[in-house]
């Protein structure tokens, strides 16, 4: 019995340090998300058209941090644009619901016109000029690479709720089971990348075509055809609630 116990203990032991870690963790991390959104929220406010008008709070009335902001200001604004630098502040990375002063509950926004194709005419531009690279016959992505999948985040940010393909390509240097494989897993560490920036998961789909598909005017075996491409392949965005949608008032 004595035996059976001392698991149970280890394994309860165990799950009480993680709940506490996780709360500490919380706790540290708060103070430091809102500090960053506040830096942040000026410069969305101001390109969404509120100018210096505008002040987005992300500290609550009792004076905790908080990443769920009050925007304040703007008497002269118009609605739409009270409405367009509310989402500006909720669409920042970690923001939650926006709420103006005076205003008990969030208020369903007119409907946001969706055009996902930007995002990957945005993407495939970027991709032109750089490339992301990986370390050599690894999926490990170069770290170089980062900044370049930073901007790619970016650039799909303001389309969520599209489904994007990522796919992955090689040169015809190998067996060309081995290409599928490896670049089905570096498209696949790509999509882990973007998700760790924000982007949500189940709006990315993933393949790899190995060299079968090399740049037109390419030999196969350059290595250039070894690269990653984005394509829209669905243009459903996102529903969200009201609770979710930043509105004017």
């Amino acid at each position: 019995m004595t035996l059976l116990r001392q698991p149970i203990l280890v394994i309860a032991c165990g799950a009480l340090v993680i709940v506490l870690l996780a709360v500490v963790g919380g706790q540290l991390n708060s103070p430091a998300i809102a500090a960053r959104l506040a830096a942040q929220a000026p410069a969305a406010i101001a390109a969404a058209g509120g100018g210096a008008t505008v002040t987005a709070r992300f500290v609550t009335g009792n004076g905790w941090p908080t990443r769920h902001p009050l925007l304040a200001g703007g008497d002269g604004l118009d609605e739409a644009t009270r409405a367009r630098v509310a989402r500006a502040v909720g669409a920042l990375p970690g923001a939650g619901g926006v709420r103006w002063t005076g205003s008990s509950a969030l208020v369903q926004a007119e409907e946001v016109i969706f055009n996902p194709l930007h995002c990957q005419e945005d993407v495939q531009a970027l991709l032109r000029a750089r490339t992301i690279r990986f370390e050599e016959g690894s999926v490990r992505i170069d770290a170089a690479s980062g900044s370049l999948i930073d901007e790619v985040a970016s650039a799909l940010r303001p389309c969520l709720g599209a489904i994007i393909a990522i796919t992955g390509h090689t040169d015809a240097s190998g067996p060309e089971p081995g290409n599928i494989a490896l670049s089905g897993e570096r498209a696949q560490a790509v999509r882990a990348a973007l998700i760790a920036r924000g982007i949500p998961a189940d709006g990315l789909r993933t393949r790899g075509l190995g060299s079968r598909v090399p740049v037109e005017g390419l030999d196969p075996t350059d290595p250039a055809n070894r690269r990653i491409d984005f394509a829209v392949i669905a243009i459903e965005p996102l529903r969200p609630t009201p609770v979710d949608t930043p509105g004017p008032r």
